[in-house]
């Protein structure tokens, strides 16, 4: 049975779990919560952020909520380089592909995922196992009025051509700071979308993710 840390009672207590894991190893920390750590990430790739949430004491699980739900306060971990900078986009939910005429932006999963965000950047060069990856000081980030407006406009553009079936039109160029990318195990990992006609289609699954733009901006604290 894993050891994880009581959830915090607010935000200032999930603030001082954070600071109490600066410069950390993802090695030392496994080991104070018992757990193994993987030779590699390779089929393990969701090992780093299940290790925070038992640290931080997240209560989310894999319900549809943010990962401190009485908190109001979604987790994410983010590779970064030797210079803070992150490596990768940053994954937020799936994109809804059938049924997607009644969404809003108010009411979607990307909204509500990104109202109120805790970044642990996780400094990760390629040399590193699993185990000597750091942790670094994590950004509690509420979207600024520009960057709301910004991620709305991205978003009801892309939710506009799923609608309209134009799936193979979208590609991981549009989007100012949210576009979408395939997302399966493989390309036979398939789901049902609609194309141009309204009609049911086999498809690959597809994702929100954050661009580096935004990532890197809001590690750096100069939004």
């Amino acid at each position: 049975m894993p050891i994880s840390t009581p959830a915090p009672a607010n935000e200032a207590g999930l603030i001082q779990l954070c600071q109490d894991l600066q410069e950390m190893t993802l090695a030392q920390v496994a080991e104070s919560l018992g757990q193994a750590v993987p030779p590699n990430l390779m089929g393990n790739k969701g090992w780093v952020g299940q290790l925070l949430e038992l640290a931080l004491g997240a209560t989310a699980g894999n319900e549809a909520a943010p990962d401190f739900q009485h908190l109001g306060i979604e987790l994410k971990t983010i590779p970064v380089n030797s210079k803070g900078q992150p490596i990768e986009t940053t994954y937020v939910t799936t994109a809804p592909l059938l049924n997607v005429g009644h969404f809003t932006w108010h009411a979607s999963p990307v909204y509500k995922k990104l109202q109120c965000v805790l970044w642990v950047p996780i400094y990760s060069e390629k040399s590193m196992t699993p185990g000597e990856r750091v942790i670094g000081n994590s950004v509690l980030w509420r979207p600024s009025f520009d960057e709301a407006e910004i991620l709305q406009s991205d978003w009801e553009e892309l939710m506009d051509m799923i609608c309209l079936g134009q799936l193979e039109k979208i590609s991981a160029g549009q989007g100012e700071y949210l576009h979408i990318r395939p997302k399966g195990a493989n390309k036979h990992s398939l789901t049902w979308g609609i194309d141009a006609q309204g009609n049911k289609i086999k498809t690959l699954p597809r994702g929100f993710y954050l661009r580096t733009q935004l990532t890197r901006q809001i590690l750096q604290g100069v939004i």
